[in-house]
C-alpha cells in the first residue's frame, strides 16, 4: 500500500539536533520503501487557489495563519501502516518537526 508523508515543522520541536548526515542515512535505508520524496519552496512562493462563483481567486502563499508547514513530501510503499509509521519514525523530522501518514485512496474502490 501507498502512503504520502507530510513532513513539516513544528512549533515544540524535540531539543535534540539532527546529526550530520543524519537524512542521508534515512534516504539509504528506505530506498527500497521511498518511492519519491521532495524538499518544498518555502510557504511565501505557494499559491492558493478556489472557485467561487464560477470565479478563479488566487492568493499568495497559504490563505491560514499558522506556525507549522509543510516543508516536503515523501510517497512510501508499505505493507502496513506499521511500517509506514516505523519509516516515519526514524525520518530526522519526527524530532523537529512532524510527519502526518495518509494512506493513498485508489478510485477504483
Amino acid at each position: 500500500m501507498k502512503y504520502m508523508m507530510f513532513v513539516a515543522t513544528d512549533a515544540e520541536p524535540d531539543a535534540s539536533a539532527e546529526k550530520p548526515g543524519e537524512i542521508e542515512r534515512w534516504l539509504e535505508e528506505t530506498a527500497d520503501r521511498r518511492i519519491t520524496g521532495e524538499r518544498l519552496r518555502p510557504a511565501r512562493d505557494a499559491k492558493t487557489v478556489r472557485v467561487r462563483g464560477g470565479k478563479v481567486i488566487i492568493t499568495d502563499g497559504p490563505f491560514t495563519e499558522t506556525k507549522e508547514v509543510i516543508v516536503g513530501f515523501d510517497i512510501l510503499e508499505c505493507d502496513s501502516i506499521e511500517g509506514a509509521i516505523a519509516i516515519a519514525a526514524k525520518h530526522p523530522m519526527a524530532r523537529a518537526g512532524r510527519l502526518e501518514l495518509r494512506p493513498f485512496w485508489p478510485f477504483e474502490e
